[in-house]
């Protein structure tokens, strides 16, 4: 999730596992802990784009690694706080802080390698969006509150209800798949993948994809925890294969692996986009629920495989896209 929220997280189960005399300490050395996985994001090539996007959140998120992420954030933190704590208290701190940084990141919609080296799927529960205002205050509330009346108990008890949060999520995104294969089904389809993801920053409105005899159908799914389930049909786009390009792409070129990098990233839903012949886009994200208009995507120049394909990121902050994504979430008709 975004960095404020992975610090909330951190501070709170540190505060939950401090003695009272220590909560602000530990508050701030959880929330430093919280943060450090996404150090990751430091990982990048001038000449490589795409080395950025493959190991954010990558190892520093794997269970596996949460001791010497653990261990790293208390060497950092050791020269400051030496004289006020010992290296093993600050070391648990740490732990705690750090222990749930994959794992909030797995329950998005992005997700994480979290078993990596086990395993290097990607794993992404579609729980909760990557940003949540809900679940990011009451974390802010309990870490604060706790923070200043030294409440071990508050912290613990926001960690219950930010849990029952995400156990809302999960109660919708089931009520969401439901609806979701109700829609391919009445429409004589059968999926051979399907994908259900909440939109930015709530669990009401969800993004359906699904792929049926070489397309990717993307639609809008409403789900009040008031009121039955609302589709708001969107588009469809071919899916990509790599054998369209056999003609013009070696297959060891530079290019080639960049397409096959970005596909294993974007599992496979990966598709061209019309009007761009050029641009591969990832089918999962956009900025409305029932577009294919792409948030990112890597633009290809196949007259020159040997180099590296560039990654885009496109953004719609029109006000228009900003009121067509309100009146679905708020369940009002659109015209398309």
């Amino acid at each position: 999730m975004d960095l404020l929220t992975q610090g909330l997280l951190g501070a709170s189960l540190a505060q939950s596992g401090t003695r009272q005399n220590e909560t602000r300490l530990a508050t701030g050395v959880g929330f430093f802990a919280g943060l450090l996985a996404d150090a990751d994001i430091l990982i990048q090539s001038v000449n490589d784009p795409l080395l950025t996007v493959e190991f954010h959140r990558h190892f520093t998120h794997s269970i596996f690694f949460v001791p010497f992420g653990s261990l790293i954030a208390a060497l950092i933190l050791w020269p400051f706080l030496r004289k006020r704590l010992f290296f093993s208290r600050l070391y648990l701190f740490c732990f705690l802080g750090y222990s749930l940084s994959g794992v909030l990141d797995a329950l998005t919609s992005y997700g994480t390698h979290l078993f990596w080296p086990v395993s290097e799927e990607r794993v992404a529960l579609n729980i909760v969006s990557v940003i949540d205002p809900i679940f990011t205050l009451i974390l802010l509330i309990a870490v604060i509150f706790a923070y200043k009346r030294k409440a071990i108990m508050v912290a613990k008890i926001g960690l219950i209800i930010a849990a029952f949060y995400l156990v809302l999520g999960w109660v919708q995104l089931q009520r969401a798949e439901a609806a979701a294969a109700d829609l391919v089904a009445s429409r004589g389809h059968v999926a051979e993948q399907l994908m259900v993801k909440p939109t930015l920053a709530n669990l009401i409105l969800w993004r359906s994809i699904y792929e049926t005899e070489g397309k990717f159908y993307v639609d809008a799914i409403r789900v009040s925890p008031f009121s039955q389930s609302r589709i708001y049909p969107g588009e469809s786009i071919k899916k990509f294969t790599i054998d369209q390009f056999l003609n013009q792409l070696p297959e060891e070129s530079t290019l080639a692996k960049d397409i096959a990098r970005f596909t294993i990233f974007s599992a496979g839903f990966v598709a061209i986009q019309p009007d761009h012949p050029e641009l591969l886009i990832d089918v999962r994200y956009s900025n409305l629920p029932t577009t294919i208009a792409p948030l990112w995507g890597i633009e290809m120049n196949l007259q020159d495989p040997d180099q590296h394909a560039v990654y885009r990121l496109f953004r719609d902050t029109s006000k228009e896209t900003r009121q067509k994504f309100l009146a679905y979430l708020t369940g009002e008709s659109v015209d398309e």
